[in-house]
């Protein structure tokens, strides 16, 4: 069996996330029939995590194993040829029979886009450009980033992020990943580790950043939809210790739409 690392790059807006559903398109259905076009061979890769329905991917990352025998650039550009222009194959390659995109993931970087309708530098209320709706989340309150970076410091290390999980009793605390980064089965488990997160204005959008070991479900779209509380003033910075504590989703804010979420980079070890 020859093992596959891929790295792609996706826009979610059509798709119903990244995991393989009856009737539905997925980003993981796609590139399973695509594998089929290109070898015949019938695989569902694996994600390095689940995206939900309607997030983007910078750099996912795909494992799975073929008796296919192809050259790297060749299987790269075959299923490019095969799959829908939203989903691109940045790198194919040979790796480990080891390797697992989500068992041996280390850390995840996410990012969010916000386009802020209104700033303290335009009076006039800004249009956010159909080009770019699909792909940021259109703010319409004005956002201070100075409460939002310091907000965003308590959320750094390991803690327990019930508060930040879904809602729903059946997916709340579902992780993206079944899996700890140390490839061990442990059920669900809301103790996760922030190693950095922070805000910053790049190309004339509000961009959040974070990394970190795992994530649950929701997670990084409830925590930004509470930092936007605390940006345009209707929550105080220093409330984010009571929410982690409150281990309770109705103690955060709101979750922020899943449009403006991309999944940024997933680090491994070196070989």
């Amino acid at each position: 069996m020859n093992h596959w690392k891929l790295t792609l790059s996706y826009d979610g807006t059509l798709f119903h996330g990244w995991q393989v559903q009856p009737e539905l398109p997925t980003v993981q259905g796609s590139l399973a029939l695509a594998l089929k076009y290109v070898t015949g061979e019938s695989v569902l890769p694996q994600g390095s995590g689940r995206t939900d329905s309607g997030v983007h991917a910078l750099a996912q990352v795909t494992s799975f194993a073929l008796e296919t025998s192809i050259p790297p650039a060749n299987l790269q550009r075959a299923l490019n040829r095969a799959l829908p222009p939203s989903i691109r194959i940045l790198t194919a390659e040979l790796v480990d029979e080891s390797f697992h995109a989500r068992h041996s993931a280390r850390r995840k970087t996410y990012e969010y886009r916000i386009f802020e309708r209104r700033t303290a530098a335009s009076p006039s209320e800004r249009i956010c450009s159909p080009f770019l709706a699909p792909y940021a989340w259109d703010c319409r309150w004005q956002l201070a980033i100075e409460p939002m970076q310091e907000a965003s410091k308590y959320l750094c290390g390991t803690h327990d992020f019930t508060s930040f999980a879904a809602s729903d009793p059946e997916r709340g605390l579902r992780e993206e990943e079944s899996d700890d980064a140390n490839g061990k089965a442990h059920g669900p488990n809301p103790v996760k580790t922030l190693l950095q997160a922070g805000w910053a204005h790049e190309d004339g959008l509000l961009v959040y950043r974070v990394t970190g070991s795992g994530f649950l479900h929701h997670m990084v779209r409830n925590i930004v939809g509470t930092l936007a509380d605390v940006g345009r003033g209707s929550l105080a910075v220093d409330e984010i210790p009571r929410i982690l504590a409150a281990r309770n989703r109705t103690a955060a804010g709101p979750t922020a739409p899943a449009c403006g979420l991309f999944l940024h980079s997933v680090e491994y070890d070196p070989v």
